[in-house]
């Protein structure tokens, strides 16, 4: 084994090294029109704000400032809070609530998919929201269409 002076940093997996300088871009929301499913809003897509893993270096605080500062009112969040803690941001749902932005948590485990019942209560829960139209996002660790 190699004493720990030797070890290289890319050895680890960089969501238990010390912290390095958060990410300084905005955080980008990609916003897909629902014109083809005769819907006149627009849904956003977006990674999770605040992840601290592997390369990933965001800033939590900033993040949801920004989101708020766009308006967005409800955000769909699928990652189960075993990943919401693996990706250094175990209070986010906490945070959507002190901003004011209304969270619809539907914990799907990476790479898995939900049963039938939940993807109906998601998809009548985002229907009301653009019914409403209400900013409404969808995030989960890297983005929805990576």
């Amino acid at each position: 084994m190699k004493p720990p002076s030797t070890i290289q940093t890319s050895e680890f997996d960089s969501s238990d090294e010390e912290p390095v300088e958060d990410e300084q871009t905005p955080i980008q929301i990609s916003w897909l029109p629902l014109s083809r499913v005769n819907c006149s809003q627009f849904l956003g897509l977006c990674a999770l704000p605040g992840c601290k893993f592997k390369d990933v270096r965001r800033n939590i605080q900033k993040d949801t400032e920004e989101l708020k500062s766009c308006g967005i009112q409800d955000i769909f969040v699928f990652c189960t809070r075993g990943e919401l803690s693996k990706y250094r941001v175990p209070n986010l749902l906490d945070l959507y609530h002190q901003y004011g932005i209304i969270t619809h948590h539907h914990p799907i485990p990476d790479g898995g998919a939900p049963d039938i019942a939940s993807c109906c209560e998601i998809m009548e829960e985002l229907e009301i929201c653009l019914q409403n139209n209400r900013k409404t996002l969808i995030q989960a660790f890297k983005g929805v269409l990576q």
